[in-house]
């Protein structure tokens, strides 16, 4: 791995550990632009290595009885049957060219361009909302509405190859009034429930995986992420929540920019 992926991977593990998200929205980008990898795999790539971190962090935190498993209950079971859908059928039913007039714009662009509108609209979620820490009870809804939202997570999952963690930690904080530490631990372990089982539906690629890189950034995601652990008892939830929401936004900027003025 190249010095600045290695640097990129760490730092990408530090916000999974302290805000339980931002991690797979970013390693895409960084696979892609940085370690050159194929969007198409890099999506793939992306689901394993935030698999097996969240799955690490999930682990750790059960140990610390921090996860609402209702949730996790509610968010993962319709997540896991919709990522699995989407990658095992909806997304090879995706035309390799989109011809748009005299247009003719390759899969990996959609991907990507599709990839950078949901960080602009997470990145803006997390910058105008504040996380209230001192929520004396938490907000209850139906379960339906939280099937729903899982439904949408797993979408987003399947698509893009992300776990959903910028989507998950919002709703649990902002809509059920979790707290910022029992939302992290709950959100590490959708995420790789999401993750794993996401990875199911791409099996026939893991020949095609350049398995040195992977484990590489695996352990650099993991490395990270204990730093993040550690890291949190430092900052304020909402500086936190800023502060990624906004390298999230300047990546989906950059990537729009990239796809459509900077192409080699």
């Amino acid at each position: 791995m190249e010095v600045i992926g290695s640097l990129l991977a760490t730092l990408i593990g530090v916000t999974l550990g302290m805000m339980g998200s931002g991690g797979s929205i970013l390693t895409v980008p960084v696979l892609v632009y940085v370690l050159h990898v194929d969007p198409n795999l890099a999506t793939t790539y992306s689901l394993f290595a935030i698999g097996m971190a969240s799955l690490v962090g999930s682990i750790v935190n059960f140990s610390k009885g921090t996860i609402d498993f209702r949730k996790v209950l509610d968010f993962g079971f319709p997540s896991i049957i919709t990522v699995f859908l989407t990658r095992q059928f909806l997304l090879p039913f995706v035309p390799d060219v989109f011809n748009i007039g005299p247009w003719i714009i390759h899969q990996n662009t959609v991907l990507m361009i599709f990839f950078a509108g949901i960080m602009i609209l997470s990145a803006f979620s997390m910058i105008n909302r504040k996380i209230g820490q001192n929520w004396k009870t938490e907000r209850k809804y139906s379960r339906g509405i939280t099937i729903v939202q899982g439904i949408g997570v797993g979408l987003i999952t399947g698509v893009v190859g992300a776990g959903g963690g910028f989507l998950i930690i919002p709703a649990l904080i902002n809509f059920y009034k979790m707290p910022l530490s029992k939302a992290v631990s709950t959100s590490l372990t959708i995420i790789a429930i999401n993750s794993l089982f996401g990875l199911a539906g791409d099996i026939e690629k893991f020949n095609l995986f350049d398995w040195n890189l992977v484990l590489q950034y695996t352990g650099l995601l993991i490395i990270g992420m204990f730093l993040g652990f550690y890291l949190t008892r430092f900052f304020n939830g909402n500086q936190l929540k800023r502060i990624l929401g906004y390298l999230i936004f300047f990546v989906g900027i950059f990537i729009i920019l990239k796809e459509f003025f900077l192409k080699d």
